[in-house]
């Protein structure tokens, strides 16, 4: 946990969606930073109108959803929302629409109806897709119906009233824990030697742990100063070939980045027919070649992340042990 200098009125925070993967992680970081927490549900919104979204212009919210939220947000300092769908290889437009670009807007503007001093809107990196460096910009580059609708909730909020309360849209990338699919898959693959890495493997990668990106939405919530209305995570550290090797517990094969590069055109032009493969395509991409970072806000704070390279090494530890007593279950089963 980084130091913070907090200020003498009461802390309390409420997390929309803290009882999810990252929210739960969220509530346990800002109890430890000596706040009063409360989780709450996020409303369940769809996109219901026919016409496509335009990000210039603001939706029509539902009043009664904001009216419902504000009254749970009412004391409150500060609201983070934790909410979403996080099913990056959906291609339900209506569902991730409302899930991750409605309910921002909503939650939102039910914090500047109850009062609240600061909004976080935990957002992702994914709204910058293969842009050549992940940063604080409005570079815009969504990949996915996923990707649009998380660009799309950025873009509402910041059309919305930025005066009361302060908005802070938080982009973590890549976020690793134990049992998180994604990074089951991928020690599965460097356990069965299929994990690999295009060029010298030293490209950095933009991945987190869920400690860090935990502990970094806690600090934008409770800074005495305020921070900018968009922050992005920094980067942890990690080349492609180390992420692969830590996480694995084994070297990863290294290939060439012509040959990487030859299958991503061909799985690109797959893209039109199979749409949920943009999404892997662009996880694919990312392990074999990295994507840099810019210094963050978060840097420059002072900020500094939790976890280092050997929380990831127990990562994968953990996991060759659980994989392990499963076998010895069996075993016993049997005898």
């Amino acid at each position: 946990m980084t130091s913070v200098d907090q200020p003498a009125e009461a802390k309390e925070a409420v997390v929309v969606g803290g009882s999810g993967f990252v929210g739960s992680a969220v509530v346990e970081a800002l109890s430890g930073y000596g706040w009063s927490v409360r989780s709450v549900p996020a409303p369940r919104l769809t996109w219901q109108a026919a016409t496509k979204p335009q990000a210039e212009v603001s939706p029509d919210l539902p009043d009664a959803d904001i009216e419902r939220m504000s009254k749970k947000f009412e004391r409150t300092r500060v609201v983070i929302n934790a909410a979403g769908d996080p099913d990056a290889s959906s291609t339900d437009s209506a569902h991730l629409l409302g899930a991750n670009a409605l309910l921002p807007a909503v939650l939102y503007s039910a914090a500047a109806r109850a009062g609240a001093e600061r909004f976080i809107h935990v957002s992702s990196a994914v709204v910058q897709g293969d842009g050549p460096v992940l940063d604080s910009s409005l570079d815009y580059r969504p990949h996915s119906p996923y990707a649009e609708s998380k660009a799309l909730g950025e873009q509402w909020l910041l059309l919305g009233n930025k005066t009361a309360p302060g908005l802070v849209i938080y982009r973590p990338p890549s976020v690793h824990a134990r049992g998180r699919r994604i990074t089951e898959t991928i020690r599965k693959l460097g356990a069965l030697h299929l994990a690999s890495f295009a060029g010298t493997g030293q490209a950095p990668t933009p991945q987190a742990l869920l400690a860090n990106t935990a502990d970094a939405i806690a600090y934008l919530a409770t800074a005495s100063v305020t921070p900018p209305s968009i922050v992005h995570h920094p980067w942890e550290g990690l080349t492609t070939s180390q992420f692969l090797e830590l996480l694995s517990g084994r070297p990863a094969h290294r290939i060439p980045r012509s040959a990487a590069k030859a299958m991503l055109r061909s799985l690109a032009l797959l893209e039109p027919v199979f749409p949920r493969i943009s999404p892997n395509r662009r996880r694919l991409e990312i392990l074999w070649f990295g994507q840099s970072v810019a210094p963050s806000w978060l840097e420059e704070q002072g900020w500094s992340a939790l976890q280092g390279p050997s929380a990831w090494s127990r990562l994968a530890g953990a996991a060759r042990d659980e994989s392990v007593a499963r076998l010895d279950s069996l075993s016993t089963c049997d005898e």
